[in-house]
């Protein structure tokens, strides 16, 4: 906690309304998993109905992230959160409408489909501008604490979603829970509307000017570095989705109660963010980043295998405790939390210009989505195949070996660049 609370003191307040933003953002990403049975009861929706509501997200980030990025900087920083949050607002709004009964039942599955496509692009619009607005306002020396922040944002808002939305749901429906989040999300673009300086004040300020958007599109992709940091946070977020995305089905199959599985996964997500915090910390004190970035991947490795590798199966299968696994779980978690502070601190130092530092982050968004998007169901037949979870190790330790090795590159890109 004093980490966290020395982090804060040097961080200004606009930029904790930019974290708060993205925190907002990643809550409507992680509010339909604990809303899914409920769905289900009142709707009527099939588990494929299920499946593309949980994936439209992940599909908009993975098809439009660069292009949502680019947009950012050509319409502003301050602007594309507003707008994304104000769309997240909307969305989320008339979700709870439809729960109602406002729009009827008949095509009420097809509306929740639609307004989930719209806060998929919300989101984009919402986090694209995080990383750079934080740049422009954080000062010398607490820019990289402050990234490091900021590369806790998704697994705080679904910690938060997961822990909150059982009980929500519980009390006053999915609908509810809907509605909940459009007016946190409404509080948030207050504060940020007052709290984060104009686009055009803020450009003045650091005297810079823009780009035209194809020259700063040519620039992002014809460089090496945007792509290898994509990369690299695509190998991240593939396995640490896979690992938290699939911990309640692993858990209720382990027996675990239903609240206690909420919480453990909740947890386990959360330690996440202890990674983001220290990242940044050790990156303030002059860890070099592709240091950090191997110690991290390491981590991941030595977790992945610990919790899921085991001899046999049954009743005489041999492997860590129940206990031990938890924890090297959440090792897992703490460890890849370095992983994405270090990577938002990349994006932002090697972008190839300060007016391409948004759409380079939609190009490791986009990179990450498709990770996202393409991890679990491959680790699912894994599992399907061969009868457990016990094979998942191949798969995270095969990510965090590749991420070691480009690792490794971008340190050289790195000191090739400062070189220079």
């Amino acid at each position: 906690m004093s980490s966290v609370a020395t982090v804060s003191a040097r961080v200004p307040a606009a930029a904790f309304a930019v974290l708060l933003g993205g925190v907002s953002a990643a809550l409507h990403l992680g509010k339909l998993p604990p809303a899914v049975p409920a769905l289900q009861a009142s709707l009527g929706i099939s588990l494929v109905e299920a499946g593309f509501l949980l994936s439209l997200v992940q599909v908009a980030s993975m098809t439009l992230g660069l292009a949502i990025g680019l947009a950012a900087d050509t319409i502003g920083l301050r602007r594309s959160m507003l707008t994304g949050l104000l769309v997240l607002v909307v969305a989320s709004l008339l979700g709870g409408a439809v729960g109602a009964g406002l729009f009827g039942d008949a095509h009420a599955v097809r509306w929740l489909l639609v307004l989930r496509a719209a806060e998929g692009i919300g989101f984009l619009l919402a986090v694209m501008p995080g990383p750079g607005l934080i740049r422009t306002l954080t000062p010398a020396g607490a820019d990289k604490a402050a990234l490091g922040l900021w590369g806790a944002y998704m697994p705080l808002g679904v910690a938060l979603a997961l822990l909150l939305g059982p009980a929500l749901i519980a009390w006053g429906g999915w609908s509810d829970w809907w509605l909940a989040l459009s007016a946190v999300s409404a509080a948030v673009v207050v504060w940020l509307w007052l709290a984060v300086p104009a686009d055009e004040v803020r450009s003045a300020a650091v005297g810079g000017a823009t780009a035209g958007w194809s020259s700063r599109l040519r620039a992002t992709v014809g460089a090496r570095a945007p792509w290898m940091i994509a990369l690299t946070f695509a190998v991240y977020s593939a396995q640490w989705m896979a690992v938290i995305g699939f911990l309640p089905a692993i858990y209720a199959g382990a027996g675990v109660p239903p609240g206690w599985n909420a919480v453990l996964t909740a947890i386990a997500a959360a330690m996440n963010i202890v990674g983001n915090v220290a990242g940044g910390r050790w990156l303030q004190r002059g860890v070099a980043p592709e240091r950090l970035l191997q110690l991290g991947f390491g981590a991941m490795a030595l977790g992945g295998v610990a919790a899921f590798a085991q001899m046999g199966q049954g009743a005489d299968a041999l492997g860590l405790p129940p206990a031990l696994r938890y924890a090297a779980v959440c090792l897992f978690s703490l460890g890849g939390g370095m992983v994405p502070a270090t990577l938002f601190l990349l994006g932002v130092r090697m972008a190839p210009g300060p007016s391409t530092v948004s759409t380079t982050v939609g190009l490791m968004q986009q990179a990450s989505s498709l990770g996202q998007f393409l991890a679990p169901p491959a680790v699912a037949w894994v599992a399907h195949r061969v009868g457990g979870w016990h094979w998942t190790w191949t798969a995270t330790l095969a990510c965090s070996l590749a991420g070691m090795a480009m690792a490794r590159h971008l340190g050289r890109i790195r000191l090739a660049a400062a070189v220079a």
